[in-house]
């Protein structure tokens, strides 16, 4: 086992309060392998090694592994062992996850740069997509993702304040202090805490243009023509989570995958 690999390995596996071992274990994994740390279409270690490493048990090994193969980021050769793929899967709007990893590419991670987060009292339009009373606070935040030195979007979030968030869940309310300190977009730091936080998601597209102050982060004119996603995610059966989402053309392409059904 070469340096680096005994260096991501030598840190005890702990999953915050709520969190399944495994999802850790995952994030720990697919953490090593995004870094080629674990270099593209090299063998990984075995369970038993894994698991000894990292302080879990083989069982909880399998099931990060299976998480990884399902996410394209892992094979299995019958009778010789698991690789890491031989290029990973660029992640697209198709799936339920923090902004900062759809705008990411392969020349590395984007900047989250905040603009500020606080809590207020909702509007009509935030009431309506999180199912809220008239006369409820939620809590808004503001961040910038630059890559490459250039703003690709404007994330504004949107989740429930006090006992509204707290009917729906407590986990995510306790880990809500923690995640307004983080130094990602609310979603990304619930999910380092908590591990996946949604569980289903929709999001609309619209054609549309920055204003002034959306124009000023952006770094663009305010008629620019500007792409405008709206993101409501659901923690169970219940909306937690809204974004609008501000993209500018430089920002390139934004992969959708679809699937047949009928």
């Amino acid at each position: 086992m070469d340096q680096p690999v005994a260096e991501l390995l030598s840190r005890r596996v702990a999953a915050p309060a709520g969190q399944p071992m495994r999802v850790a274990v995952y994030s720990r994994l697919a953490d090593g392998i995004r870094r080629e740390v674990f270099p593209l279409g090299s063998v990984l270690p075995n369970e038993t090694e894994l698991g000894t490493a990292l302080g879990v048990s083989r069982t909880v090994v399998r099931e990060a592994l299976i998480l990884l193969e399902e996410d394209g980021l892992v094979r299995t050769r019958r009778g010789i062992g698991r690789f890491v793929a031989t290029s990973l899967p660029r992640v697209g709007l198709e799936q339920v996850r923090p902004y900062e990893e759809v705008f990411a590419d392969a020349r590395g991670d984007v900047e989250v740069r905040r603009v500020g987060v606080r809590s207020q009292p909702t509007t009509d339009f935030v009431t309506g997509a999180l199912g809220l009373d008239a006369d409820a606070n939620t809590w808004f935040a503001e961040h910038v993702l630059v890559r490459d030195g250039e703003p690709v979007a404007l994330v504004q979030e949107h989740l429930p304040a006090g006992r509204y968030l707290s009917d729906v869940s407590h986990d995510v309310a306790d880990a809500l202090p923690r995640a307004v300190d983080g130094p990602g977009t609310l979603l990304a730091n619930l999910v380092a805490i908590l591990g996946p936080v949604l569980s289903a998601g929709e999001c609309e597209f619209v054609a549309g243009v920055p204003g002034d102050t959306r124009a000023g982060h952006l770094d663009v004119d305010p008629s620019d023509p500007v792409l405008i996603l709206t993101q409501v995610g659901k923690h169970g059966h219940q909306p937690l989570y809204l974004a609008k989402v501000v993209v500018p053309p430089r920002a390139g392409h934004l992969r959708v995958m679809q699937s047949v059904t009928g």
